[in-house]
């Protein structure tokens, strides 16, 4: 009875020992299985952040000394000057060149431009107020060479591939427009200094004339405009209307679709002595501003987008193209309204400076990426 206790004890105690050898076993095997991180060898694990900043940097590199051209239908006045040093204070933040080519509003020129930007191979194209008919031939073989184009105000919308920006010109005619019937009571005689032909005033024209349908009490009583020499033409146009209409009262006010319209028709009426005649304007460039904080300007108002701002933001898709990304093919820039009581009386500001008085003006992140600020940190950097 005991011998037969002893022999059942030492199978018990045998039993537990393999079983405590078999757990062990399966211990070490799912050890030797596992894919955790500690696993890895350190250069493994070093490899993949090394390989993807190389790939980051390669990526900033490419986008480094792009030769871009700026064609240009006209290029007259300061909102213009501003415009292109945004586009130019831009690129060259982004590392690049630009070689602006202007046409003196002479639509024929302006397609020989575009075709010699083409042929000179520039990496890609910015165009300012273009026209569709005029550079189809153009266009397309800036397509066929693979050369990417951004366009400001130029209505190309149906041409494939082309990213589109556009002030909000309806708004732009709206907010003036509606500032002149309020400050007139809804009624009076007015000038519009406009000109046809292009995209953006054949939008405002659109305002105008839904302005005119509903304000039926104020009449139009003049209109003119030419965009060859804008300044010098509106103001001696304007100088003939006033003798036409030489009594106070006989004007309540012009409006002008352009700022080198406002400028010329305010500088003709303040020759004249005519203070009663109130000027609203669109765009905005620091010339303007000054003419507009003057107390004794007649020139009281308008509505614009940033020019630099516009320049800017350009850029940065023609950037966002270069780097491969899909851009939207029409993108619009919102208006801010300048009135002269917004304005400081005790100093004359800039547009860099009108941020502090009027909400929404000023610089513009659209446009702007992760990427794009880094090649910008990058290209600072050297």
């Amino acid at each position: 009875m005991n011998q037969r206790k002893f022999k059942g004890s030492w199978v018990a105690l045998l039993l537990v020992f393999v079983l405590v050898l078999a757990a062990c076993g399966k211990k070490e095997n799912n050890n030797a299985g596992s894919s955790s991180p500690a696993a890895e060898s350190p250069s493994a694990s070093a490899s993949a952040p090394a390989s993807n900043d190389s790939e980051q940097n390669a990526e900033l590199d490419a986008l480094k000394g792009k030769r871009i051209a700026l064609v240009m239908r006209f290029n007259t006045g300061t909102f213009s000057a501003q415009y292109v040093d945004g586009v130019k204070k831009q690129v060259a933040k982004f590392g690049g060149e630009v070689t602006v080519l202007a046409s003196e509003n002479d639509l024929a020129k302006m397609a020989a431009n575009l075709d010699s930007a083409v042929n000179q191979k520039f990496d890609g194209i910015l165009i300012d107020h273009g026209d569709a008919a005029a550079l189809t031939n153009g266009l397309n073989k800036a397509k066929e060479a693979g050369i990417p184009i951004v366009a400001f105000d130029s209505g190309l919308q149906s041409f494939e591939g082309i990213t589109n920006l556009a002030q909000n010109d309806q708004q732009l005619a709206e907010f003036t427009l509606e500032k002149l019937a309020e400050e007139a009571g809804g009624k009076g005689n007015i000038v519009k200094v406009w000109v046809a032909g292009f995209p953006p005033m054949e939008s405002r024209q659109i305002s105008y004339k839904a302005f005119t349908e509903k304000y039926t009490d104020i009449k139009e009583i003049a209109s003119f405009g030419d965009a060859s020499n804008p300044q010098l033409d509106t103001q001696n146009k304007m100088e003939a209307v006033l003798k036409q209409y030489p009594k106070k009262g006989d004007i309540t006010a012009v409006w002008a679709a352009w700022d080198e319209f406002a400028k010329g028709a305010a500088n003709a009426i303040k020759q004249a002595g005519r203070d009663e005649i109130k000027v609203y304007g669109i765009d905005l460039s620091d010339e303007d501003l000054k003419m507009i904080q003057d107390p004794t300007s007649p020139w009281v108002a308008s509505a614009a987008v940033d020019p630099t701002s516009i320049g800017t933001v350009q850029v940065r898709f023609l950037y966002q193209k270069f780097h491969g990304d899909t851009t939207d093919p029409v993108v619009q820039l919102e208006p801010v309204f300048v009135h002269r009581d917004a304005l400081p009386k005790d100093k004359i500001i800039t547009t860099a400076e009108l941020s502090q008085y009027v909400e929404g003006w000023g610089s513009s992140d659209l446009g702007n990426t992760d990427y794009l600020k880094e090649l910008e940190a990058a290209v600072g950097a050297k």
